[in-house]
């Protein structure tokens, strides 16, 4: 099946054949943004409750899209908040600081909930050492190859912040690896 163009899917999304449109828009970018999920809350079915709530979103918000950003870069932003806000909720609802949340991801991480070598398992688990914000640079900029100047506009933060941030992630992470 040909893959639309955004700006063919947007035109979709504000005509009669809407819901086909946001099907499709679901259908090129799901699995991206369950990839940038999945690393962000870990566990399987929690990333698909959060990338259920962020097509939600997109297709309530749509009509707010303005086209001067990319729709893909506008559809990280709400990733990235849904995640936040998700392990923000999570923290409150267990009455956990954010230590005993990265013991509990570890603990999903061992159970075998990832398949992938060793080196990835690390990783992932010394990923989950870092504050959040630095967690998701070092993911779209390591996995996603997200240029700076692309993650500035999903992050809303400058290009040297976000180049110090990943340069912080990839120090402590590689302490972490070297440590363990």
């Amino acid at each position: 099946m040909a893959e639309y163009s955004d700006n063919e899917l947007i035109e979709m999304l504000h005509s009669d054949n809407s819901s086909y449109g946001f099907n499709l828009l679901v259908r090129k970018y799901q699995k991206r943004i369950y990839n940038q999920v999945r690393r962000m809350v870990v566990d399987h079915d929690d990333a698909n409750d959060v990338v259920q709530n962020i097509f939600i979103k997109v297709w309530q918000n749509i009509d707010k899209f303005q086209a001067n950003s990319e729709l893909y870069t506008w559809i990280y932003r709400i990733c990235v908040n849904e995640s936040l806000t998700f392990l923000k909720r999570k923290k409150t609802k267990f009455f956990l600081p954010i230590v005993d949340i990265e013991k509990e991801l570890s603990g999903k991480l061992d159970g075998g909930s990832f398949t992938g070598d060793e080196i990835e398992l690390k990783l992932q688990k010394a990923l989950l050492k870092l504050p959040e914000k630095q967690r998701i640079v070092f993911n779209l900029r390591y996995y996603d190859e997200m240029p700076y100047e692309e993650m500035s506009k999903v992050l809303v933060t400058s290009v040297g912040a976000l180049k110090a941030s990943y340069h912080h992630a990839a120090k402590k992470i590689e302490e972490i690896l070297l440590h363990h």
